[in-house]
């Protein structure tokens, strides 16, 4: 039945197949009605603002009737500052990706082999209750905890003889610090889709592997790893394009004058430039650039990805 009215969906003219699908599914669009409006005001329409980079834009005159001056505000390319901010990016989100990316994984495969229930809650309640915490809120603990003084950190540095740190003011503490609390904020949060993705293996593989004597981290490497490889596809290539982004909210609270030279990252770079300093064209022009090479490492990662015989988005 389902197949002889397929057919005639296949062969009705375009109007009677609208009608059809609408009377089946009218109430599915009807849900998503508003998160499709919602996308096309909030991620569409700001795409007009991109000519902004191509505008002498003045804001008393407006969008539209600011001048054309072509590539004129793209001449960040040669600013040294700007080369600054993009290689500070680099290196954190470098660092956190090569660090973060695989520490949910890991939780996920371990959370996956315990057996007490209770105690398995707990640890992802503990482990993802930090993700609604504010990265202002978690700016203050940092600075609370590494405090040089009265700071928990260096209270039990001083105990055991060693000196003390200002861990807030030396450039060489501030990655480190970084990736460690954007691990710890967002490791639990992660770790939720790859248990989903563990809960999902079919369980006769597990027997089938047991009867056949296979422990515990052979079935892990075996069985666990292939059996969410695609789900690690999908947010491998969901993540690459974060590699341009630091984080905004998590990085400007622990900027000071004495970590500047690394903390000048690309977001901050851009606050500054169009809220500060009001060079709101060099501001776009900047957000262009990026934006064209994060769909270039998307588009690249899916491909990879379909390569070498892993899941992506098309």
């Amino acid at each position: 039945m389902k197949r002889a009215v397929s057919a005639t969906m296949r062969t009705a003219p375009p109007a009677a197949r609208f009608r059809r699908t609408l009377s089946l599914y009218g109430w599915l669009y009807v849900f998503i009605l508003p998160g499709v409006v919602l996308l096309f005001l909030f991620a569409y329409v700001p795409m007009l603002g991109v000519q902004i980079a191509f505008k002498d834009f003045v804001i008393y005159k407006g969008m539209w009737s600011s001048p054309w001056v072509g590539l004129k505000y793209f001449y960040f390319l040669g600013d040294p500052t700007f080369w600054q901010s993009f290689i500070n990016t680099i290196a954190i989100t470098g660092l956190r990706f090569l660090f973060g990316f695989p520490a949910p994984i890991f939780l996920a495969l371990m959370l996956n082999e315990v057996r007490s229930d209770p105690f398995k809650r707990m640890v992802q309640s503990l482990s993802y209750l930090p993700h609604f915490i504010s990265w202002i809120v978690v700016s203050y603990i940092l600075y609370t905890f590494l405090q040089m003084d009265t700071g928990p950190m260096n209270m039990l540095m001083q105990s055991l003889g060693m000196k003390q740190v200002n861990f807030m003011g030396v450039p060489a503490f501030f990655r480190p610090i970084v990736i460690i609390s954007a691990i710890w904020k967002e490791i639990g949060w992660g770790t939720i889709i790859y248990l989903a993705a563990l809960a999902g293996i079919d369980p006769q593989l597990y027997e089938a592997s047991m009867i056949d004597g296979a422990g515990r981290f052979k079935r892990i490497l075996h069985i666990n790893i292939p059996g969410i490889a695609p789900t690690i596809s999908i947010l491998m290539i969901l993540s690459l394009p974060g590699l341009l982004t630091a984080g905004y909210e998590q990085i400007y609270p622990l900027v000071n004058p004495t970590n500047l030279g690394v903390s000048n990252v690309l977001d901050v770079y851009l606050i500054r430039l169009g809220l500060t300093q009001a060079q709101y064209s060099v501001a776009t022009a900047i957000g262009l650039v990026l934006a064209i090479v994060n769909i270039t490492i998307v588009l690249g990662s899916n491909w990879f990805a379909k390569r070498v015989g892993q899941t992506g988005f098309w």
